[in-house]
């Protein structure tokens, strides 16, 4: 999977995290707003507290989504890996849809684990793609290892003696004994 999976995948991502953004800012906003007008409490707590902490909520992750959008936005403009802060924040929301997957089983069902799993497995793919070289530079092609035919490796310097003996005394010492092998 290369150059051909790379855009397309990235304008996938875009559209993905964009939906999610307005998604969990609507449902976060949503919840404040239920807070708020029946007045509920959990466990003691102000229902105005609850009510805009939820709506401030919505705010972050909207934005928080929002913005990984953009960085997948720009990668699939400028076809150029993530870097620098847009990998973190790519890999820091793929890292968020793992869990909110994992609370998604427990809480809601198999419909919305498998939604943010898919999510999770189009950020990897995001991140994959464009993932640099493990080499530092490129090597010319009549180096060994680059493009031509592999080439067999040197014969190893023989560690003994035709004797078997590795300190290379030869049979006749008398006074030496050979070892022996300890294991069967």
């Amino acid at each position: 999977m290369g150059p051909v999976v790379r855009r397309p995948v990235a304008w996938i991502v875009t559209v993905v995290l964009l939906a999610e953004a307005v998604g969990v800012a609507a449902v976060n906003w949503l919840l404040g707003v239920v807070v708020d007008n029946q007045r509920m409490s959990l466990a003691g707590l102000d229902p105005d507290v609850m009510a805009t902490s939820s709506k401030v909520g919505a705010v972050v992750f909207g934005l928080y989504f929002a913005f990984c959008a953009l960085v997948a936005l720009l990668v699939a403009v400028r076809d150029r890996a993530p870097a620098g802060l847009g990998r973190v924040l790519l890999i820091s929301a793929a890292v968020v849809n793992g869990l909110l997957g994992a609370v998604a089983w427990g809480l809601v069902g198999t419909g919305a684990f498998l939604v943010l799993m898919v999510v999770l497995a189009l950020l990897v793919l995001l991140l994959v793609t464009y993932d640099r070289p493990r080499g530092t530079g490129a090597r010319p092609a009549d180096t060994p290892g680059a493009g031509g035919p592999p080439e067999a490796a040197p014969e190893p310097k023989p560690t003994s003696t035709p004797t078997g003996d590795p300190q290379g005394r030869t049979a006749d010492s008398g006074n030496i004994t050979r070892t022996a092998p300890t294991t069967p």
